[in-house]
């Protein structure tokens, strides 16, 4: 059983919220730096079988990550016009940008640190241990990634050297 972080709950947070097949997510705005439309991904022999690839975005080179693989999470039917909303979300993780591949980008929400809960023990897809807490909506949850915890820093290391 994963321990739920303290959640810190005197103020709001802006959310990039996206979706991962059936699931609405989300991540810190802070820890955006872009959303881009589908681009061509070069693969890379050897890289761990979530990284798609690596792409040019204005003369630098990004790690593609599909969290689908990572998490087997099966993807979005989608129709044409959700297919002009699928991209990347280009995050930076410290200091190294890399990207994730979304099925549909959402919106931008703002939501009050008290109305986060931890994520429920039976929660599919991801597990407990990447998710800050969820926001429980009308229909269904948000659910805040920890972009932090998505990868071990091994892992990180490795993502790093595919841009070499």
């Amino acid at each position: 059983m994963a321990a739920h972080k303290e959640v810190d709950k005197s103020e709001s947070r802006q959310l990039v919220t996206f979706q991962l097949g059936e699931e609405l997510y989300g991540v810190n705005i802070m820890d955006v730096k872009e959303i881009v439309r589908v681009q061509a991904i070069r693969a890379i022999p050897n890289a761990p079988t979530y990284v798609e690839g690596i792409f040019n975005l204005r003369s630098e080179i990004i790690p593609i990550i599909s969290l689908h693989k990572r998490f087997h999470i099966r993807k979005m039917i989608t129709s044409e016009e959700d297919e002009l909303l699928s991209g990347f979300v280009i995050l930076d993780i410290d200091g190294m940008k890399l990207g994730i591949i979304i099925d549909k980008i959402s919106r931008v929400v703002t939501i009050e640190k008290e109305e986060i809960q931890p994520p429920p023990q039976m929660f599919s897809g991801i597990g407990a241990e990447y998710i800050q807490g969820v926001v429980r909506q009308t229909d269904g949850y948000l659910i805040i990634l920890d972009i932090r915890d998505l990868f071990n820093p091994k892992e990180l290391q490795k993502i790093a050297e595919l841009r070499k």
